[in-house]
């Protein structure tokens, strides 16, 4: 497996998983930790994965609880319209709005709205 293809297969891997260890992810894919610690700093260079250090249980690869692998999210102006009419809406329809801006715009895009 080439380093693109394993540093894909890391990141469908952390998307699926949400987390993991360098150490679990090394003996997966048939590398060294290193080799890991590598692919880890140039996918996070590209996409919202992180790491922690720690001890058993606290440390680990992460990557982002809004990201979602080939998720297509709202363009600014698409978020701003989306935030525009909420304020507007009423029971269902507010609701259903809500889950697409949660969906569709990452945290760190994602303006508080109020009604």
């Amino acid at each position: 497996m080439r380093a693109n293809e394993r540093r894909r297969a890391i990141l469908e891997t952390l998307c699926e998983r949400r987390k993991d260890t360098e150490v679990n992810l090394a003996f997966e894919f048939g590398v060294s930790r290193r080799t890991i610690v590598n692919d880890i700093l140039e996918l996070s260079c590209h996409y919202p994965i992180y790491t922690v250090s720690g001890g058993i249980g606290g440390g680990g690869v992460y990557v982002e609880d809004w990201y979602r692998l080939d998720c297509k999210f709202f363009t600014d102006k698409q978020l701003e319209l989306a935030e525009r009419i909420l304020p507007h809406l009423q029971g269902e329809d507010y609701e259903t709005m809500l889950s697409m801006i949660h969906s569709f715009a990452p945290g760190k895009r994602r303006r508080k709205v109020e009604r």
